[in-house]
């Protein structure tokens, strides 16, 4: 004990510069000569809060006058419908004519009281400091001076970001992706939140994946700009579960990544509720599982649309309008399967059109299964040809039948100047030897001492590769299976 004392001798030596001998006594003086200090001429007993330390005395008035304030606040808040109960230990202005100037601040950029209740933490944020400094930036990269309202309305958080610790990175890692510097503030708009992600976090692995699979790196800014919303997705839990299901589809992993470049929305559909319903959906219908790769790859929108009530809807009109039975409309989709989102008054147009040259129902019924883009030509170019056919070849309607395609193809580009070729030389042949090939191909067709024998357009088997009937006569630069495949689905 006695050690204890001595310590604390020391101890006040030093603050108070002389030594007491009864420490004990130490608390009894200083209350003393604090009682003396003259705060007034009033006497002390008068006025019980001068007995306080006045450190202490000026700590609580400082929180008196906080607690004032921030009921002014409060009140003014919610005279103006602001509700305040997030606000609770969010820390606030000093006086209520800032709290007034962040108010306007925010409506003058067009935000109403609706939109800060959604956010009202907002409120807590320095116009000068904070909210300016970041509209500023954010106008700088390309977001429209009217469209800043709508971007805090859909992110607020960003009012209280750091530019150069926190938007900055992104941006630059956006212009890293090969994304165009006229497009940032459009892909901004369009997902704000990716000014939240961390660039070492989910954005990085997600370009990281889809490169892995074939994306052409090249691309990832395309993709980017058409749908951000795959830099906040998963990879574990969303892209690759998406990409491996239509992988055991069939579809080639390179045709895959090319339909993911162009069309990079197909990985927000939901593969549950969405993509697995529908091509489950497509097997119900008739459509062949060793056809459902060739179906995606051509028309991939079809894994996200309402299927099941377009399918049944243009079966029942196939079967009542065109007389074509459940199995060829199967067949229908399997070659054309946009067929499910055309106009029902678009595709009686051309239909009409070969039941008024003579055709019978179940020759256009035959031709549409055999040709389903028939449905889809012009009539006035469906005429042009068919005025052709009759006048200058002369040839029997049920060429036609046989090859619906005839109707498909350009009058000017090519019918006319082949079948003149074909005239000059002597040779008959039918429709679908001078006109389903290439331009080198017939040149290599016309000048042979041989015909070559008609031959079905490509054919896709699920799990294996393309196959083009009688590629061994082909004498032009040899392409992929996978390229042959994408290529035909382009022009489709």
């Amino acid at each position: 004990m006695s050690s204890i004392f001595r310590r604390k001798d020391t101890f006040l030596k030093l603050i108070l510069g002389k030594t007491y001998q009864n420490p004990q006594k130490i608390f009894i003086h200083l209350p003393t000569s604090i009682n003396q200090r003259p705060f007034s001429t009033q006497s002390p007993k008068k006025f019980p809060e001068y007995e306080m330390p006045s450190v202490t005395w000026g700590i609580l008035q400082k929180n008196k006058e906080k607690l004032v304030s921030r009921v002014i606040i409060s009140d003014y808040l919610k005279s103006i419908g602001i509700v305040t109960n997030e606000l609770e230990d969010q820390e606030l202005p000093s006086t209520v004519e800032i709290m007034r100037e962040r108010v306007e601040f925010l409506q003058n950029i067009g935000l109403t009281i609706d939109d800060i209740n959604e956010y009202p933490l907002m409120l807590g944020y320095s116009v000068r400091k904070n909210v300016i400094p970041v509209l500023t930036y954010l106008e700088k990269i390309g977001i429209q001076r009217s469209s800043l309202g709508e971007f805090v309305k859909r992110y607020p958080q960003c009012l209280n970001a750091s530019v150069v610790v926190e938007l900055v990175p992104v941006v630059n890692f956006l212009r890293g992706l090969d994304v165009e510097k006229l497009d940032i503030g459009y892909v901004l708009m369009k997902y704000p939140e990716l000014l939240g992600f961390k660039l070492e976090g989910t954005m990085s692995t997600s370009v990281a994946y889809l490169v892995s699979i074939g994306v052409n790196p090249r691309d990832i800014g395309p993709m980017v700009t058409q749908y951000p919303y795959l830099l906040g997705m998963r990879v574990g839990t969303m892209i690759k579960p998406f990409v491996d299901y239509l992988l055991s589809l069939g579809l080639p992993k390179k045709i895959l990544a090319r339909m993911l470049e162009k069309r990079a929305y197909l990985l927000g559909y939901d593969l549950e509720q969405t993509v697995k319903v529908n091509v489950n959906c497509l097997l119900s219908f008739g459509i062949r599982r060793e056809a459902l790769p060739s179906v995606i790859a051509q028309y991939p929108q079809i894994l996200g649309l309402p299927l099941k009530a377009k399918l049944s809807s243009q079966q029942y009109f196939f079967k009542l309008k065109l007389k074509i039975d459940t199995d060829g409309f199967a067949r229908v989709i399997e070659r054309m399967p946009q067929i499910v989102s055309l106009q029902q008054h678009a595709i009686l147009k051309p239909v009409e059109f070969l039941l008024g040259r003579g055709f019978s129902a179940d020759d256009v019924a035959k031709m549409i299964i055999k040709c389903p883009q028939l449905v889809t030509v012009q009539v006035g170019f469906m005429k042009n040809g068919y005025y052709f056919f009759k006048s200058d070849m002369g040839r029997p309607m049920e060429e036609l039948v046989d090859f619906p395609d005839y109707f498909t193809y350009s009058l000017e580009l090519r019918i006319k100047p082949r079948y003149q070729r074909l005239q000059s030389k002597g040779i008959k042949c039918s429709l679908a030897w001078f006109l389903n090939c290439s331009d080198q191909r017939f040149e290599e067709r016309l000048y042979g001492d041989y015909i070559v024998p008609e031959s079905s357009g490509p054919s896709f088997c699920m799990g294996g590769k393309l196959e083009m009937a009688g590629s061994d006569n082909v004498s032009e630069e040899e392409e992929s299976d996978d390229d042959s495949l994408y290529r035909r689905t382009v022009s489709l």
